[in-house]
């Protein structure tokens, strides 16, 4: 039976400072949760709890609260603003049903807002746009309008008007309201994509106010229009508005509590007191406490200690969580970001906004900090996976990704506050791949000393540009047991982490071509051993060739800043094709290595006094001359240091 209560599960996404938290401030405050409005400049805000967070009015991590509206139960998450946080935002988007994109009425369209609404629209989400700030000296509701039709989607509906635009005596007048005469315009946007009411419309027959509304409610909830409202979080201006909107045209969520359990962990935070509480968003089932769940993929059954909801300031022990609502699930010990409880069926895909491209080492300021250190990391690593952290225990040595150098201030900050550590980072550097350079072969017997007996040949082929790693076997189970062939294909992905030059492997076809087991000496951490000693004889054999990180960029400034810029874009290796000129401005696409365009933002911002815009998002990996790029030392013991590598993965050496 599928879930009848109303619930709306919506997401708050936006360019940094473009106004998001303290919307979600408002709205706790409007709807009665919270008895006075915080501030983001203060610190005070109810969404913004981190010490970091209070310190530097930014958001880090995405923060749920919960709210009635028109009978509806809201569950809002509001999430990071700054592009160094995507990973945050990625996870969340999975537990919406419907988004909220914030846009400055001063700064429009801006780099970030423009991948986060491509986000939003490959996983298929409706989308209302608010355009804040409508107070502020410089606002230009009509030009951000212009931008959205240009940069995001023509397929809009403007909702209001806006009187004394850049003072604080702003003010919107409703565009669509029963009560008055709908503009032509208004209407328009809405008969272009209904074919039906178009005919009676041009017949000159009378179209009904709540025939409009319907049709315009499911275009909205079919992503074919988007509604654009506007308003200014700082005076409650549109912000009632803004809620009726969510009310009356996003999508509730719509599930089913007698289908097997399916939900995501889209945050993981730690308490001192309860532990590690996962935030998450149930699509089918329900849960209570003391229920056990399976986390997929992990053979994980882990028990449920207790259900909480954040009412205002206060948590609230539920007990249960149904299907199409969101909770805080404590007792799942093990649990990490992004893990998927129950059955995966139902769940949204995956959505990368940033790929981290950024490596840096962790240091501890004290020496004996690094087990501390460790430990701290691990934990950071289950709240945020993309972290992707690397400890080396023999070389004490912690890497971790990063998406910008705001994400290691951050980490600073929090590493200090929650662990009392003081740490220091390397200077990051861009993450390389490596690719075979040519086919060949890769071979390893491994058959002393005993009890030990795995034979593997391999066949190494380059890959398309983009394909990963493409594996298949040839070897029949006679040579091979099948339970050793799963350990083969288990084994790759780690044995491919690391090349001859360092990086990690990619863009191959390995081909399992012949081999042998033995019936009393083998064991399946045989093939495991074997596996990776045979993949890097066969790429030092043919060599690798290394690729970079590129990215895919739109410059749109002055016109007479062209000649300046494209001097720069050359001297970084960046290609480009010709400038197209729209009103005394140009726009400029093209490719660049992120190697090389790292300081861009900043030269561009000068060079154009602040009027420049760069826009990128990840193009993928390309070759790149070894001479302009970066090898790296293998990380632990080789598997080129064959007599070595034995003797370390049979523990025979620390």
């Amino acid at each position: 039976m599928a879930n009848t209560k109303k619930i709306i599960n919506i997401g708050i996404v936006a360019h940094v400072d473009a106004g998001k938290t303290s919307i979600t401030e408002q709205f706790l405050y409007k709807s009665g949760v919270i008895r006075s409005l915080g501030s983001v400049d203060k610190g005070t805000s109810q969404t913004d709890w981190l010490e970091v967070e209070k310190e530097r009015g930014i958001s880090v991590r995405s923060a749920s609260a919960s709210f009635e509206w028109n009978k509806y139960s809201i569950n809002l998450i509001d999430t990071p603003g700054h592009v160094d946080f995507s990973a945050e935002v990625e996870r969340s988007l999975r537990a919406m049903d419907c988004a909220i994109l914030v846009l400055s009425a001063v700064e429009g369209v801006q780099a970030h807002s423009e991948t986060l609404w491509n986000a939003l629209r490959k996983i298929d989400l409706p989308i209302l746009i608010f355009i804040n700030k409508i107070d502020r000296s410089g606002s230009d509701t009509t030009a951000v309008i212009e931008e959205i039709r240009m940069e995001l989607t023509p397929e809009i509906v403007v909702m209001q008007n806006v009187n004394n635009e850049g003072n604080t005596n702003v003010s919107v007048t409703n565009l669509f309201a029963k009560s008055k005469h709908l503009s032509e315009e208004t209407i328009e946007s809405i008969l272009n994509q209904d074919e039906l009411l178009l005919l009676d419309y041009l017949n000159n027959e009378d179209i009904q106010f709540e025939a409009l509304k319907k049709s315009l409610t499911n275009q909205i909830q079919q992503n074919k229009l988007v509604p654009v409202i506007m308003g200014s979080a700082k005076f409650d201006v549109g912000l009632t508005e803004l809620l009726e909107a969510i009310t009356e045209f996003m999508p509730i969520a719509f599930n089913d509590p007698s289908k097997p359990l399916s939900g995501i962990v889209y945050k993981v935070e730690q308490d001192k007191t309860i532990g590690r509480m996962a935030s998450v968003r149930l699509f089918n089932g329900s849960l209570k406490n003391r229920d056990s769940v399976a986390i997929f993929g992990r053979d994980i059954q882990e028990k449920v200690s207790q259900i909480r909801k954040l009412r205002g300031q206060k948590f609230e022990d539920t007990g249960e969580l149904t299907a199409g609502d969101t909770a805080i699930i404590c007792g799942l010990s093990t649990v990490r970001a992004g893990d998927i409880i129950g059955d995966p069926m139902d769940i949204p895909q995956e959505v990368s906004l940033a790929n981290p491209l950024l490596t840096a080492r962790v240091y501890p300021a004290i020496d004996e900090d690094y087990s501390s250190l460790v430990a701290a990391m691990q934990m950071l690593t289950d709240e945020d996976p993309s972290l992707s952290l690397v400890w080396l225990p023999d070389e004490r040595e912690l890497h971790i990704k990063i998406i910008g150098a705001i994400q290691l201030e951050i980490l600073k900050s929090v590493l200090h506050d929650r662990f009392g550590l003081e740490v220091t980072f390397g200077n990051p550097t861009v993450i390389y791949k490596e690719t075979p350079a040519l086919a060949g072969e890769g071979y390893e017997e491994y058959t002393m000393p005993k009890p030990c007996w795995a034979v593997v040949l391999f066949r190494i082929e380059p890959g398309e540009p983009g394909s990963g790693v493409q594996y298949e076997s040839k070897v029949g189970v006679n040579k091979i047991a099948a339970r050793y062939q799963n350990e083969i294909e288990r084994t790759l992905p780690l044995s491919l982490q690391q090349g001859i030059q360092g990086w990690e492997v990619t863009d191959l076809k390995i081909t399992l071509i012949d081999g042998e087991h033995h019936n009393i000496h083998s064991r399946a951490g045989d093939f495991a051993i074997a596996t990776p000693m045979a993949l890097m004889n066969g790429l030092k054999s043919i060599g690798t060739r290394l690729l970079e990180p590129m990215l895919n960029f739109t410059i749109t400034a002055p016109e007479h800043t062209l000649g300046k810029i494209a001097s720069n874009l050359t001297l970084m290796r960046a290609e480009f094709g010709n400038p197209e000129i729209v009103a005394e401005k140009f726009i400029l696409s093209g490719v660049v290595p992120v190697s090389t365009s790292m300081d861009f933002p900043a030269k561009l911002s000068s060079i154009t006094g602040g009027k420049g815009k760069f826009k990128t998002r990840f193009s993928g990996y390309r070759e790149c001359p070894v001479e302009l790029g970066a090898t790296a030392e293998y990380r632990g013991i080789s598997p080129l240091d064959r007599a070595k590598y034995i003797l370390k993965a049979r523990k025979a050496i620390q």
